[in-house]
C-alpha cells in the first residue's frame, strides 16, 4: 500500500501541479501558487497523517505512501512540484 500511496500522490501532484502552474501564468499567479501549495500539502501530509491514525494496516501503508510521495517530490524537484520553493513567489 505504500507504493500505491506514492503512485496516488504522484498522479495527484501531476494533475494539480499542471492546473496550478497554468493558472499562475495569469495576472495574480502568487495566489494560485499559495492555494496549490496548501492543497498539495494537505492532500499529502494531512491525509497521510490522518490515515496513519486509522487502525487498519492498509490505511497506515497508504498514509505513509502519501507522506513519502510529498517528501520525495519536494526533494527531487527542489520544491518546484510542491510549491515550497521561495523562488516561485518572487
Amino acid at each position: 500500500m505504500l507504493f500505491a500511496g506514492l503512485a496516488i500522490y504522484s498522479a495527484l501532484n501531476v494533475v494539480v501541479g499542471f492546473f496550478i502552474f497554468f493558472a499562475a501564468m495569469g495576472e495574480d499567479g502568487t495566489a494560485f501558487m499559495i492555494v496549490g501549495t496548501v492543497l498539495l500539502a494537505l492532500s499529502g501530509l494531512g491525509a497521510g497523517i490522518g490515515l496513519c491514525f486509522v487502525r487498519k494496516p492498509w490505511a497506515r501503508g497508504l498514509g505513509l505512501g502519501l507522506m513519502i510521495g510529498w517528501a520525495l517530490w519536494s526533494i527531487l524537484s527542489a520544491g518546484f512540484c510542491t510549491g515550497i520553493n521561495p523562488g516561485l513567489y518572487a
